[in-house]
């Protein structure tokens, strides 16, 4: 019998140094894009693509991702003493009342593949999805994992969201083979956690999506640390090539690497761009520049 993807989890307990002093007490996952924190993205991407529960993996750093997606109700009755209905439509929707969340802490930062571990008792044994709210994805219809499922819902299999990256920055991702079997979908042959660009298999990079199914966690239960000292989740998924296949999705949309200041910075810009409120302003003020 198939079932449908329904949970998420979010590996949110990174220390997020490359954002210093920004994120020496604010979540780097709550940093704003323009004037929408970077997780909340990454949720209404679940919500959209069908999730009804999300599992935020989190350190006791990351109060602040909690408190957000609490009810606020001193907030909630100001803005209506106020009449700001329509922030408060806004504040009251951004957690839809058949959604739940759930946290979890990492007590030890051992890598990806621990982080998702430790919602190995929330998920039981149904297939999930993971996201990691670094990656940013656009596309502007429909999400990167709403995409994601509906390939799920065709071939019941784990699932990779991939990028094709420049060769010389392999190092920085994990890397697969695969073989194609139509535009955009292949199936694995390989994977392997950041590879030297004359090492690399391809320049088929995943980035922050992924489908699982729950034979995962008996990997995640017996793989060595790997790249950088820790359980990586790429290494679990090398072993779970060996009993089922595992397919890669090239999405259709536009990634914004917010783990690094540049990226974030771009999707700071262009979100801001399309903003309803302060596109317009935004295109006559960059008009003014001079970029030399």
């Amino acid at each position: 019998m198939k079932k449908s993807i329904k949970k998420a989890v979010f590996p949110v307990a990174g220390l997020g140094t490359r954002f210093l002093p920004a994120t020496k007490v604010t979540p780097k996952e709550m940093l704003p894009i323009v004037d929408k924190p970077l997780i909340q993205f990454a949720v209404e991407e679940a919500i959209a693509a069908g999730v009804d529960t999300l599992i935020f993996v989190t350190s006791r750093t990351k109060r602040t991702i909690e408190d957000h997606f609490d009810k606020a109700y001193e907030l909630e009755n100001e803005l209506e003493t106020r009449g700001k209905t329509e922030v408060l439509a806004g504040l009251r929707a951004m957690i839809p009342s058949h959604v739940t969340c759930v946290f979890i802490r990492q007590a030890e930062a051992l890598g990806l593949g621990h982080a998702v571990n430790c919602a190995a008792a929330v998920i039981g044994n149904e297939p999930f999805a993971v996201i990691l709210a670094d990656d940013m994805i656009d596309d502007g219809t429909r999400g990167c994992l709403s995409q994601m499922v509906e390939v799920f819902n065709e071939w019941n299999c784990s699932i990779l969201g991939t990028e094709r990256v420049h060769p010389s920055e392999t190092q920085s991702y994990g890397i697969v083979k695969a073989e194609t079997i139509r535009e955009g979908l292949g199936k694995l042959e390989s994977i392997v956690e950041k590879p030297k660009p004359e090492h690399a298999p391809s320049n088929q990079a995943v980035v922050g999506r992924y489908i699982l199914t729950p034979e995962i966690f008996k990997k995640l239960d017996t793989v060595t640390r790997g790249a950088g000292g820790e359980i990586q989740l790429t290494d679990a998924i090398a072993m779970l090539l060996n009993d089922q296949p595992v397919l890669s999705y090239e999405f259709e949309g536009k990634r914004y690497d917010c783990g690094s200041k540049l990226g974030f910075l771009m999707a700071t810009i262009e979100q801001g761009l399309k903003h309803a409120e302060l596109g317009s302003a935004i295109t006559k003020y960059l008009k003014t520049l001079k970029l030399d």
